[in-house]
């Protein structure tokens, strides 16, 4: 794993919701044991008012459904010959079903939909290998033939380590042909902007919403909403991030 990729993953974590909190009050507790106290009860009310904040389901679900109402679910009318499926994370533990050791499984299930509904067309799997000894897009094939799709209209790239190599991996094989992108409903702007950017014509077919489509002003913060933000503030930064290197 190259530098450069650890430092963002590092950078990002810290302008993160948790990594905000955590920084927050650690930074409150030096404070504290400091004798520094007017600055120790700053960082520290500080740190659980943005812990409030992100793990509020109202505020979670206003942050991402800016996100996952910009492209609505795909319509299952386009004959087109790629279907692209972005990697996400997964684990080997042997002890687990393929099902629960492929985290990106709604994506591999909508695109293996798609698949067979298109006579002809051919599935694209990408995703590097992480902190384990398999490919994320070896994971995805794996299941998609567990499922019945055929090997040889599966195409596998192992090397992408991020979506903007996916986007560069993927121009190798559509060329100038619009394909359908599969990825999280949350991800697809910030993706289809991406693979735009390398002159690409994605057909985008969103999955895994986390919106919840019941408005209230009023819910009791839980670990789910804030992993949501999270989720939110993360595709948020990497648009931030593309428009800052445009």
């Amino acid at each position: 794993m190259d530098l450069g990729f650890i430092l963002k993953k590092t950078i990002t974590f810290f302008v993160e919701p948790f990594g905000m909190v955590l920084t927050l009050l650690t930074i409150g507790i030096y404070f504290l044991y400091t004798n520094r106290n007017r600055y120790a009860k700053l960082f520290i009310s500080l740190g659980f008012f943005i812990l409030l904040l992100f793990s509020n389901p109202p505020f979670s679900n206003y942050l991402v459904e800016k996100l996952e109402g910009k492209h609505p679910k795909y319509g299952y009318q386009e004959n087109i010959k790629y279907i692209h499926v972005l990697g996400s994370g997964h684990n080997t533990d042997k002890f687990q079903p393929l099902s629960s050791q492929v985290s990106s499984i709604k994506r591999a299930i909508e695109g293996i939909i798609i698949h067979k509904r298109i006579k002809g067309s051919k599935l694209i799997f990408t995703g590097f290998k992480g902190g384990t000894n398999i490919s994320n897009a070896k994971m995805n094939e794996k299941l998609a033939i567990a499922l019945g799709v055929k090997k040889e209209n599966i195409i596998i790239g192992s090397l992408p380590k991020d979506t903007k190599e996916e986007a560069v991996f993927v121009k190798s094989i559509v060329e100038k042909k619009q394909f359908i992108l599969v990825t999280s409903a949350s991800h697809m702007p910030r993706a289809i902007k991406l693979f735009k950017s390398v002159d690409l014509s994605p057909i985008p077919a969103p999955t895994n919403f986390y919106k919840n489509e019941v408005k209230s002003y009023l819910g009791i913060p839980n670990i789910g909403s804030l992993e949501i933000s999270r989720i939110a503030i993360h595709e948020y930064l990497g648009i931030l991030w593309s428009k800052i290197k445009e």
